[in-house]
């Protein structure tokens, strides 16, 4: 099928020159709109491809979407030449054709080239719009200057400007939906939308700058029948080429996604095995009800001080074997995963209750075992948590919430076990949810307060100081202990603005004793090791030391030992810059089970806190013995000492007895409210008083 661009054949009598008949093939015009848009679409999938990458990588994706923008504009030039018919014989010159390829390459090159910075510059945008119309025009009239026909070439300006003006449009177009899609990796509708825009608006220059050329032919024998149908081989041969590039680098894209970033995507780098994303995908629709699944969480059991003793090479070397020993132990119907840092995951499906429990004790056998790692024998243990389907559920956010509930249990149990979700966890946890939700209003509806406890010495009998601790009267389940609702505050980051609150309410204490003329007494605050990642510690004391005009030697803050588990050298900085504010640092819970005699006497601290354990057991002799050594040991590093969960006369004499004066306990006070402190100070400042005035 064909049609008549100019429906006459008309003659310059004057010149005896003739103007040709041009016809279009339909099919093939159409087969032109087609790849244009094919080339379109390709270059704006790679687009992203260029932004994604660095280095050799983005320029190497660079090249190959300049060649398919290009190649694809000369393809659809190209192919539209093959849709264009005179009544002469036409053929063209190679060079000159490969020359006008070579102009749409190099012009999308260099306008890619420009636009490859995050940040849009327009200027830029403007520049790199005009070099690639330019780049468009050139290509489309040097590849008509390769025609080679017994025929001049004349161009209509009007036509050839608004050809010029459309190639123009096109460019910034297609530059501004490059930058768009840039970074865009999914196939969109959009996308194939913005595609067809390019592909009509190229189309659309191409056809009109055809219709901007007359050919004149001043020799009537070289006319030819026009409806012989010849075809130019080479121009044909060239454009399968073209069209067969873009379509291997649009595949080889597609691969590269599909497999190669894709396997990048879904495996962990360190291990080799499937990682969090993986499991996502792995559990995205739920496990099939009918059938018994296990979810079995394993957690490594401090594996950080592992991690920080001996270097994260040996760390790393640690997760790569257990990720080996773990892979052994799955087989048809089990899949394993590293979910991060010593977290792991093994999915069995078909498996029982029973089946879990003795795969559980396989994952700790294998474990246990030793591990030689560059020369080092390293033994650890793990926390495993199991979670069943259907029984705990179907979908991936109930089963990993109750097998990340079991596996702390098991961690709160001792260690080195397993741990079968069940109804009594299933309570705690929807406990804890609730608890966690209403804890992120509960600073703004005040329904914290704070109790003090003072700190005795029992050699003056008189108070010297107090620990303000943190109460929650929970609207629907009464008095949470802190215990309780610290550790979730300290997993959800909400001990921060609460820590931050405290400083201000002992703060406004502090203030209104100063307004009464009550002698300061310090008083000890509790922080978070969150605090000190952080890093906001600091700047919390100073601001309350200058917004309470307060004296630094009235605060202490109160470390607990297992916080040298974390960065240590980082937390003694910390530690020593508090210290120059003038404020007084204290060990609570010493010798609770986290030793830090190794850096005891590299931690900046003033004062140690035997832990309530010791003292509450202070009758037995093993108890006596250790309680004993702490003493004698702070003594020799001349820290203060205080104990902890004083309640008896025995007690009192044994710690006085054995050189520590200082307690803090029921007998000579229970955490009280601003109310009641009040009190207790002005009965004992006037006992103290009285006995002042006697002697």
């Amino acid at each position: 099928m064909s049609y008549d661009s100019k429906s006459l054949l008309t003659t310059r009598s004057e010149l005896s020159i003739f103007l040709l008949q041009e016809t279009y093939n339909h099919w093939v015009v159409i087969l032109s709109l087609i790849i244009a848009v094919f080339a379109s679409y390709s270059a704006l999938n790679l687009a992203s491809k260029i932004s994604g990458s660095q280095g050799s990588t983005q320029k190497w994706w660079l090249i190959a979407g300049s060649c398919v923008m290009g190649c694809g504009v000369w393809a659809m030039h190209f192919v539209g030449m093959l849709a264009f018919h005179l009544n002469v014989h036409i053929h063209y010159d190679l060079s000159v054709t490969l020359l006008s390829m070579l102009c749409s390459i190099v012009a999308s090159f260099i306008a890619f080239q420009i636009l490859l910075s995050k940040r849009i510059d327009w200027r830029k945008f403007g520049v790199s719009g005009f070099i690639m119309g330019s780049g468009i025009v050139a290509m489309h009239y040097t590849g008509m200057a390769a025609m080679r026909l017994p025929a001049t070439v004349a161009y209509d300006r009007g036509y050839w400007l608004l050809s010029a003006a459309i190639a123009l449009a096109a460019s910034y177009v297609a530059l501004f939906l490059f930058i768009k899609f840039r970074d865009n990796v999914s196939v969109s509708w959009w996308k194939w939308a913005s595609a067809l825009l390019m592909g009509i608006a190229i189309c659309g220059m191409h056809f009109t700058g055809m219709g901007a050329a007359d050919f004149w032919c001043g020799d009537a024998s070289a006319l030819i029948a026009t409806d012989n149908g010849e075809v130019n081989l080479v121009l044909l041969s060239g454009v399968t080429l073209a069209t067969f590039f873009m379509l291997m680098v649009s595949w080889g894209a597609m691969f590269f996604d599909r497999h190669v970033l894709e396997k990048m995507a879904y495996s962990d780098p360190l291990t080799g095995l499937p990682n969090r994303h993986d499991l996502n995908r792995f559990l995205k629709d739920g496990v099939d009800g009918s059938r018994e699944t296990a979810v079995i969480f394993i957690d490594l059991d401090r594996f950080k001080t592992s991690n920080d003793t001996l270097g994260h090479d040996i760390g790393d070397m640690l997760v790569q074997e257990v990720g080996r020993r773990l892979s052994g132990l799955t087989g048809e119907g089990r899949k394993v995963f590293r979910l991060g840092g010593d977290e792991f995951l093994i999915a069995a499906e078909r498996c029982s209750q029973d089946q879990a429990e003795q795969l559980a004790g396989d994952i700790l056998e294998a474990i246990t075992k030793p591990f030689d790692l560059k020369g080092n024998e390293l033994y650890i243990t793990a926390s495993v948590g199991i979670s069943l389907a259907p029984k705990h559920g179907t979908d991936r956010e109930s089963l990993l919430k109750a097998s990340d509930t079991a596996m702390y249990n098991a961690k709160k149990a001792g260690k080195n076990r397993f741990c079968v979700f069940d109804d009594e966890m299933d309570q705690m946890l929807l406990r804890r949810l609730e608890l966690e939700k209403d804890m992120r209003g509960a600073l703004e509806r005040k329904e914290f307060y704070i109790v003090y406890q003072p700190k005795w010495n029992a050699l003056t009998e008189k108070a010297v100081g107090f620990e303000s601790l943190m109460r929650w009267p929970h609207p629907k389940f009464g008095d949470v202990s802190p215990s309780e609702f610290i550790p979730i505050a300290e997993e959800t980051g909400l001990i921060i603005p609460m820590t931050r609150w405290v400083f201000s309410e002992v703060g406004k204490l502090l203030q209104q004793w100063m307004e009464k003329g009550v002698p300061l007494l310090p008083v000890s605050i509790n922080v978070s090791v969150r605090l000190f990642e952080s890093r906001q510690l600091i700047e919390m004391t100073r601001t309350l030391l200058e917004s309470a005009n307060l004296s630094p030697h009235v605060i202490e803050l109160e470390i607990t030992e297992s916080m040298m588990l974390y960065d240590v050298k980082d937390m003694i900085r910390q530690l020593s810059e508090l210290r120059s504010l003038g404020v007084r640092i204290s060990m609570d819970d010493f010798g609770s089970g986290y030793s830090s005699l190794g850096t005891l006497d590299q931690i900046p601290i003033d004062t140690i806190k035997i832990d309530q354990l010791f003292i509450r057991e202070s009758d037995s002799p093993a108890k006596r013995a250790i309680v004993g050594a702490i003493i004698e040991m702070a003594l020799n590093l001349q820290l203060d000492l205080v104990a902890e969960g004083v309640e008896t006369v025995e007690q009192i004499d044994f710690l006085r007895s054995s050189g520590c004066n200082v307690m803090q306990g029921y007998y000579y006070g229970k955490p009280m409210d601003v109310s009641e402190m009040d009190n207790w100070i002005a009965r004992n400042m006037d006992e103290r008083l009285t006995e002042d005035s006697r002697l």
